[in-house]
């Protein structure tokens, strides 16, 4: 058979994740000579011999990588027969034009699940157990290519058992990274008033002991630290919430892993579909919103007046043996004031929390940056992103074609992340949160280093937000004049329709509805209502929600009575919200002081709880909106008939809320029966303003874009029925598509306004 050398550069996701060592066992075992070598971002492989065994392999190395690995073929050449006479791991070397993937943090996988429970096993019980299938590696990595020396494991000196397991090719711990062992590696600290209890069994046993007696911890995991609490303890629960001011945004609950499929646990609690349970159980390990059985024995005030919870499986071996020793739910939220960044550090943590948390569980391995918990729900049969942290982040994605300049979009206000795009590739951060705080901001701008350090990237072009007070825009106006960089305001509603066409580049041309809860418009009003028909950088708007006037403007999102107020008023109406003093609000309302235009179907939704009773006042963004979607779960779909939709004088098709305000006031229906009618007239009047704009504009695919859509009746029931009339439309799976998905969305816009 002939024999050559051929030589391939492989990209996408292969660097920290075995890729290196399963090259070598796999031509080693066809006899084939050479080297396969990290560089910055990619694999470059040399080997020689047979021609079918050369194929074979490329066939394997692309189609049987392990199963965190997404290889790529970039090149292939056919070379010089190489000297080598075996097939040998060269050391890592650095490229001039990197093409650079950064792995996230991984879960901890089976085998070293296995080798953590056995007694018999070198890591029995280690806390920090990891191998090339898992492990941290966003959090800990401090530069490129991915080798011990640029990650925060540096210190930790590898003992002579860890070394020969690091220096193995045949070993699935060769070159893993954070590699470790209870010898070598970190250690816990359990401290508490009375002093700290060091080494990992002592340190476990005491935060366990602490958690059975109803005490909050806040414990370091792979992100950032996350307070815990029993799950079923009403007491610690309740205490957790008074001391951290959260008293009724729900918390998420950490389940242990057990059974075949490891739900064993959270089945006794709740019921998640196979959508929801293969969410659960994949790699990323994200928090799943799942329903609740009756009488699940949580603490009643887990998630208050939602028929859901936020249910996640261990995804670190520290965060397995804390579940599988407490024995059941624990609460797990991020340890963090209301909106920052996770906190990562053990100082901060100790001095920001001191109020909050009975007891710290630490350990030394650092933290350079804060990775969250990512969290989805399952809309339509497949999971949609709320939020993107670790295990998915940073994202890195195909642009559908090259931007004319490196580009850095810095998002929005709240829930806030930053995307960085090059060429043909974006990257969009881990989340970061509300920039309201200067812990906030700082670490906004880290990450926005961070990411431009390591993936080599200058911006040319920032792009931000069109409205000027979003602590995000400032910041790129102030970092472009300091650089000499220009700028690209984007409107927010155009960001949230552009971010569909980097999921579905096929799409020639698109009808997007775009409803959320607020957002500057090109009028220079409040919008979040729309519907707007093109593609990224031409949109037009072409239907919108009936404008009303908000009563305080932007705290209506925190008191829905103002919305309320709003529809009410608006249409001639007298009312007055249950135990509020309205009287200052509607003389402004009057005079048309601080009444800011809206046609946001967040404040819809808003008002609509209000009139209906269920909430006036609320403690968190979107409580009114969830607590009314919850009141319609389980109800059959109802008779429902579209809202009036009329052309105004601008020639914008306006679709009339009025009736809404009719129906949810009818005390004659029950109020899950009124939530129910609403979502379906909502979805039904969404499929007529489509059908009536393809008559008037031709063909187009339809997408669903902005926070509104995370509410499951209302998109399903949309997608149905828009399903049913002949459409093809869509719901973004890829990122985000509340506001943490805007710095997608600017980037697109950005790239559509080029062409």
């Amino acid at each position: 058979m002939p024999r050559e050398t051929r030589r391939w550069r492989i990209g996408g996701q292969v660097q920290g994740v075995g890729f290196r060592p399963f090259v070598y066992r796999e031509a080693s075992a066809r006899g084939l000579a050479g080297y396969v070598q990290n560089r910055s971002g990619e694999v470059l492989i040399e080997a020689g011999g047979p021609a079918g065994a050369l194929d074979d392999l490329l066939d394997r190395l692309l189609h049987h990588a392990p199963p965190l690995a997404r290889p790529r073929l970039i090149e292939t050449d056919t070379i010089a027969p190489t000297p080598d006479r075996d097939f040998v791991i060269r050391p890592s070397a650095a490229d001039d034009a990197p093409r650079i993937h950064l792995p996230p943090d991984y879960f901890t996988c089976d085998d070293c699940l296995a080798e953590l429970a056995d007694p018999g096993a070198r890591r029995h019980r280690y806390p920090f157990i990891n191998c090339t299938q898992c492990g941290p590696r966003y959090t800990l990595i401090r530069a490129l290519p991915y080798d011990r020396p640029n990650t925060a494991m540096a210190d930790f000196a590898l003992c002579p058992a860890c070394r020969v397991e690091y220096e193995n090719p045949a070993d699935r711990r060769f070159h893993a990274q954070p590699l470790a062992c209870p010898d070598c590696g970190p250690t816990l600290t359990y401290r508490e008033a009375g002093g700290d209890i060091t080494g990992n069994e002592a340190a476990l046993a005491a935060c366990v002991q602490a958690l059975r007696a109803g005490k909050v911890v806040a414990a370091k995991g792979i992100g950032g630290y996350h307070l815990l609490c029993d799950a079923c303890n009403a007491t610690a629960v309740a205490r957790l919430r008074a001391r951290k001011h959260r008293p009724h945004k729900p918390l998420a609950v950490l389940f242990p892993w057990a059974g075949e499929d490891g739900l064993a646990v959270l089945h006794r609690h709740a019921a998640p579909d196979a959508a929801e349970a293969a969410a659960l159980t994949g790699p990323e390990r994200p928090i799943v919103l799942v329903t609740l059985t009756p009488g699940h024995g949580l603490a009643p005030d887990i998630a208050p007046g939602l028929a859901e919870v936020g249910a996640m499986l261990p995804y670190s071996p520290l965060h397995h043996l804390l579940a599988a020793d407490h024995g059941g739910p624990l609460v797990a939220t991020s340890a963090n004031r209301s909106g920052e960044p996770v906190l990562t550090d053990a100082e901060a943590v100790e001095q920001r929390l001191a109020t909050v948390a009975d007891a710290f569980l630490h350990h030394d391995r650092p933290i350079l940056r804060p990775a969250d918990d990512s969290v989805c729900r399952v809309i339509a049969g497949r999971p949609r992103r709320l939020r993107l942290g670790r295990g998915l982040a940073p994202l890195a994605l195909d642009l559908p074609r090259p931007v004319a300049c490196p580009t850095l979009a810095v998002g929005g206000h709240m829930k806030n992340t930053i995307a960085l795009a090059w060429e043909d590739r974006l990257v969009v951060s881990p989340h970061i949160g509300e920039l309201d705080s200067p812990r906030a901001l700082a670490v906004f701008e880290q990450v926005i280093d961070d990411l431009c350090a390591l993936y080599h990237v200058n911006p040319e072009q920032l792009v931000h937000d069109a409205h000027p007070d979003y602590a995000s825009t400032r910041w790129a106006r102030a970092r472009a004049a300091a650089r000499g960089l220009p700028t690209l305001a984007v409107h927010h509603h155009h960001a949230h329709a552009a971010l569909l066409a980097a999921e579905h580049p096929q799409v020639a041309r698109w009808l997007v509805f775009t409803w959320d809860g607020t957002g500057l418009g090109e009028d220079g009003h409040i919008q979040g209502g729309e519907a707007l028909l093109g593609r990224p950088g031409a949109w037009q708007r072409v239907a919108s929600l009936r404008p009303f006037r908000l009563p305080g403007g932007d705290r209506a999102g925190r008191e829905p009575w103002r919305a309320a107020a709003a529809l009410a008023w608006e249409c001639g109406r007298e009312w007055e919200p249950p135990e509020v003093d309205a009287a200052l609000a509607c003389a402004a309302w009057q005079r048309g002081l601080n009444t800011p235009t809206s046609t946001a179907v967040g404040r819809l939704f808003d008002a609509c709880a209000s009139l209906a009773g269920v909430l006036q006042q609320a403690s968190h963004e979107a409580q009114g909106p969830m607590a009314w979607e919850a009141l319609a779960a389980g109800h059959a779909r109802t008779p429902a008939t579209s809202l009036p939709l009329a052309i105004d004088a601008a020639g914008l098709l306006r679709i009339d809320w009025e009736p809404l305000v009719d129906l949810v006031q009818d005390n004659r229906l029950p109020l899950a029966q009124r939530s129910a009618r609403m979502h379906d007239t909502l979805a039904e009047t969404l499929v007529a303003t489509a059908r009536r704009l393809r008559t008037e504009h031709g063909a187009f695919a339809v997408g669903l874009s902005g926070g509104v859509f995370l509410n499951r009746r209302l998109s399903e029931g949309a997608l149905a029925r828009l399903h049913d009339e002949g459409f093809t439309a869509f719901l973004p799976e890829v990122v985000p598509y509340n506001d943490a998905g805007l710095c997608m969305g600017q980037v697109m816009e950005a790239a559509g306004r080029e062409g």
